[in-house]
């Protein structure tokens, strides 16, 4: 809270290139909907990259660190005025920048009421904050995990407060190895999202524990921490700023292998879309999907995107959920 909320006055301030790492490209709607963000907000955020899921029109989403409100507001305008963006964040001056420009971007964005809505609380405690149980189809976060000592009941949380069907897409920094304590207990390391970086193996084990899909990797980028005497005290360590996207797929959700057909009718992806670092479906073709990719696409909201037969078959689209 200190550092982000008193040391921390701009993004210049920050010591590594940690939290500068670009995820991908953006599109030129992503582009222009953020030079329509306030000046304040954007200069007050130290995320990295950016997380931008697809297919977003009326969705409900939930900000996990959402600091300053960067990507709320970004999200307010993809999601529609039908749409609700909710962020939430330990450091109360951050979140007191967020909520004093709602009235600008609800002007900004032509609604008549505001769809996003700012708590100061806890990731790990989201039903202090008065969170319902499947109440969200998105949780994002950007680069905010790292900085919770119990990764575990952060997921926990967001599995909790996805509807069924939901998605947890977020961006976070790993570790190649288990970090030493001396690491861990380095304030500006941790203040930096180095000290707190999870072994990406263990983000297996534990979205496994929680009772989401196995993550699908989005995509994944080295860090440099251009900071001499903090790179002698990492050692050997390397980090990498990385996308995941988890699914909580209901029980009894399809469980074979099979194929399936993008409609492309998802607002600027209508000629492909690139789901994760292994399949990218571009519309009007058939891809062979295994069991879990299956079960993903059937229960999520991209559901009515594609049409999805059992492998060989001509069985008729399934519906979706959300």
């Amino acid at each position: 809270q200190d550092y982000y909320g008193k040391e921390l006055q701009k993004s210049e301030d920050l010591k590594t290139n940690a939290c500068i790492t670009s995820a991908r490209p953006l599109s030129k709607m992503v582009r222009d909907a953020l030079e329509r963000v306030h000046e304040e907000v954007v200069a007050r955020y130290y995320g990295c990259g950016l997380v931008i899921p697809e297919c977003l029109t009326s969705c409900r989403i939930l900000d996990l660190g959402s600091g300053s409100g960067r990507d709320c507001y970004l999200l307010s305008q993809l999601v529609g005025e039908q749409g609700h963006v909710t962020g939430i964040d330990m450091t109360k001056g951050q979140v007191e920048v967020a909520k004093k420009h709602i009235a600008y971007h609800t002007d900004k964005f032509g609604y008549r009421k505001p769809n996003v809505e700012f708590f100061h609380g806890y990731m790990e405690k989201l039903g202090d904050a008065g969170l319902a149980d499947e109440s969200y189809d998105i949780v994002i976060s950007n680069c905010v995990i790292n900085l919770a000592p119990d990764k575990r009941a952060v997921l926990q949380e967001a599995f909790r407060v996805l509807k069924p069907g939901g998605e947890m897409y977020f961006s976070d920094i790993y570790s190649s190895q288990r970090l030493s304590k001396t690491v861990q207990k380095h304030r500006v390391l941790w203040g930096e999202c180095l000290a707190g970086a999870l072994y990406w193996k263990d983000l297996y084990s534990i979205a496994e524990e929680v009772g989401f899909s196995p993550p699908c990797l989005v995509t994944a980028s080295p860090i440099t921490i251009g900071n001499k005497e903090l790179e002698s005290i990492i050692g050997d360590c390397r980090f990498v700023s990385a996308t995941f996207r988890l699914f909580k797929v209901p029980g009894g959700s399809w469980a074979r292998p099979g194929q399936v057909i993008y409609n492309g009718g998802i607002v600027g992806h209508e000629r492909e879309l690139v789901f994760d670092a292994n399949f990218t479906f571009k519309e009007g073709e058939v891809v062979d999907v295994d069991a879990e990719m299956a079960a993903i696409l059937q229960s999520s909201r991209f559901a009515e995107e594609f049409l999805i037969r059992a492998d060989g078959a001509n069985t008729a689209a399934l519906q979706g959920c959300c």
